[in-house]
């Protein structure tokens, strides 16, 4: 397997175990809808919050929360809304960013970005 993919899931293991730390409960992982991936879905009260998690270890082409552009927004939107209809869900919802950078020995900066985007739904 590829080390950048070996990466991303190392990052999004984090995410999780973070996110379980702050009360969220992880409902899904890499829920797909078509070619659209949303990285963790998780619930907040009655609130469902879709979570893209970039992992990077470098800031040379940027900080890794600049690489959800407008293209991965939408595409989170696209299986967002079936996910919404599948499970019936009439609460609110929210867009979120886990930027993770990892630095030297293990070490790493997590930044959780709530409400980063709003859905055009």
């Amino acid at each position: 397997m590829a080390a950048h993919n070996d990466l991303g899931r190392k990052g999004e293991e984090i995410a999780k175990d973070y996110l379980g730390s702050k009360g969220y409960k992880v409902i899904c992982r890499n829920w797909r809808r078509s070619q659209a991936e949303v990285d963790l879905i998780a619930e907040f009260g009655q609130r469902f919050i879709f979570i893209e998690v970039k992992t990077r270890t470098g800031t040379f082409f940027g900080e890794p929360e600049t690489f959800v552009g407008a293209a991965k927004q939408r595409n989170m939107q696209f299986a967002a809304e079936k996910f919404i209809e599948i499970r019936d869900h009439q609460g609110e919802i929210r867009f979120d960013i886990i930027s993770i950078l990892f630095g030297s020995y293990g070490s790493y900066n997590l930044r959780h970005i709530e409400d980063a985007f709003w859905p055009g739904f």
